[in-house]
């Protein structure tokens, strides 16, 4: 009888956690509704104000605000604190998703549009549902986790193909040459999957590169 009483309240459970995420994609679809165009950035939640990669998010995220693209970040530090603060300097939306972490990820005060998530898949929807095009920056596990899911997704045509931009040659080159020595060479994947992304330096040509794949 206890057996069956701890089944009955993980079983209880669950349908409850069912409408937490129901409510989570609501929140988003209703809010989010109206973003396009946007473009979502992913990099590095620990890269500080004076690094190098600060000021070229900063720089890359006003120059695609300045074209007309909202932008949507994770909502914490780093990276998405310089994406976002770029974005509602350009006079456009800066979106915000954040993630509820118990370490590390704080929102930055820059969103004007604030979204807070507990669970990450929902969120991950929210990225690619509403972005145009991603640019990937120099980060870590997270960034790789949200470039991968994007390139599955195209891959496995789950989603129509958009842009997906690596910045900085120097940060990725060492995972694109082992993508296409090593999994092209074991026949894990195919020559063309290697046209789903682009590893690109430039500011001007990334955002060129963006618009061409997206009517204003």
């Amino acid at each position: 009888m206890e057996k069956q009483y701890v089944i009955d309240e993980i079983t209880l459970k669950d349908t409850w956690r069912l409408f937490r995420i129901m409510a989570e994609f609501v929140e988003g679809f209703e809010n989010l509704s109206d973003i396009y165009p946007a473009v979502s950035i992913f990099g590095s939640a620990r890269c500080k104000k004076d690094h190098p990669l600060y000021l070229k998010t900063y720089q890359l995220s006003r120059a695609l605000g300045k074209e007309g693209f909202n932008i949507i970040t994770g909502g914490g530090g780093g990276v998405m604190e310089a994406a976002n603060k770029a974005a509602r300097d350009a006079g456009v939306k800066s979106v915000g998703l954040n993630i509820e972490l118990p370490l590390e990820q704080k929102p930055n005060p820059y969103a004007n549009v604030r979204l807070s998530f507990r669970y990450f898949f929902v969120r991950k929807v929210m990225f690619v549902k509403y972005a145009v095009a991603y640019i990937i920056m120099p980060g870590g596990f997270g960034t790789l986790d949200e470039c991968f899911e994007a390139i599955t997704l195209i891959q496995t045509k789950k989603v129509k193909p958009f842009p997906v931009v690596l910045v900085d040659s120097q940060y990725w080159g060492g995972l694109v040459e082992w993508i296409r020595n090593t999994l092209v060479g074991a026949g894990a994947i195919c020559q063309e999957d290697l046209n789903i992304f682009s590893v690109m330096d430039d500011i001007d040509e990334i955002v060129s590169y963006i618009k061409r794949f997206v009517i204003l």
